[in-house]
């Protein structure tokens, strides 16, 4: 029997090396990274130059403040949103998107544009 978990997450991988081949952020221009796992999302703008993460967001800083159940793929674009202004704190307007080898698509195709709408380019 097949394990279809543990190769999805090996083609995730696969994926993910080879974007990262073409993709490198640096302290003006950040990668702005997203992970997507089952239940959560997160996302960092980080200096690959010096391997610092300079921001980061995730559904879980929202889950504290929110009280009723919403749906992943709103949580996904507040993400976005809240990724978005604490980059504008943090001074930085433009990043390189990096996928993370998920499809761009839903959640996280979400986050990507509303971290657009908040202000950010890629």
């Amino acid at each position: 029997m097949r394990d279809y978990n543990k190769e999805k997450r090996i083609k995730i991988t696969q994926r993910h090396k080879r974007i990262r081949v073409k993709i490198h952020g640096t302290k003006e221009i950040p990668r702005l990274s997203v992970y997507r796992s089952l239940s959560h999302i997160y996302a960092q703008l980080i200096d690959d130059d010096k391997g610092v993460t300079l921001v980061g967001a995730s559904d879980l800083e929202l889950k504290k403040a929110i009280k009723h159940k919403v749906k992943k793929a709103e949580l996904a674009k507040e993400v976005g949103k809240l990724i978005a202004e604490k980059a504008k704190k943090a001074k930085i307007e433009r990043v390189v998107f990096d996928r993370g080898g998920f499809q761009y698509h839903g959640r996280v195709k979400g986050l990507a544009e509303a971290a657009r709408q908040g202000g950010l380019k890629f």
